[in-house]
């Protein structure tokens, strides 16, 4: 993953709806999280999703108050309009229980 930085976050959260979903590649319970996160974005086909790399995005993760991975922050045209932010293993479906509470 590249870094993703403050400056081109209102860009590619302008349309529609669009999760960061933050992680990092040494986080255990990101990484429990990701072999689910194919069928979480086929069941959310409308939702764009953008897997941010906290250590690569740190400025991101700091504007963002992104304490905690895996974390997802869903903005809708261009506005947040929900987060799943702590430190806490996630499963299938709390994420998607998520998703729903915010569609």
């Amino acid at each position: 993953m590249e870094e993703l930085t403050i400056s081109e976050l209102p860009e590619l959260v302008k349309e529609g709806r669009t999760v960061l979903f933050f992680t990092a590649s040494w986080c255990g319970d990101c990484k429990f999280l990701k072999p689910f996160m194919p069928a979480v974005e086929s069941d959310f086909a409308d939702i764009k999703f953008i897997e941010v790399d906290t250590d690569a995005s740190m400025d991101l993760a700091q504007e963002l108050n992104i304490f905690g991975i895996p974390s997802m922050v869903v903005f809708q045209d261009g506005q947040e309009v929900g987060r799943l932010v702590n430190k806490d293993r996630k499963t299938k479906q709390e994420v998607e229980d998520f998703l729903n509470s915010v569609a």
